[in-house]
């Protein structure tokens, strides 16, 4: 079953992975376990529990694996972390003293 599943961490390729997803799985690359919150497509940063699933049993650590029912993948699960900021204060930084910082 194809699949276009990447790891929530890192970003790599999961199609290897046939589905369902088990809580063990682990990302081949950076070797992040997959059944995971923060994998999930009711995973939501911006609502209570961070979870849309209403049912769903509070799971703290979002990036461990669990045993949730509900868990579904979802294929955009990764998102880049933003260095704009650093990259800005590192420049702003070695223009204020000169150099590299």
């Amino acid at each position: 079953m194809a699949h276009d599943l990447v790891c929530w961490k890192c970003g790599a390729a999961l199609s290897q992975l046939s589905l369902p997803l088990l809580r063990r799985d682990e990302c081949p690359s950076c070797r992040a376990e997959l059944h995971v919150c923060r994998m999930c497509v009711d995973y939501d940063p911006h609502v209570a529990k961070q979870c849309r699933e209403p049912t769903a049993e509070e799971v703290t650590n979002k990036s461990g694996a669990n045993f949730c029912d509900f868990f579904k993948p979802r294929p955009n699960a990764y998102v880049a972390k933003d260095t704009s900021a650093a990259e800005k204060a590192r420049s702003d930084l070695e223009r204020l003293f000169g150099g590299k910082a």
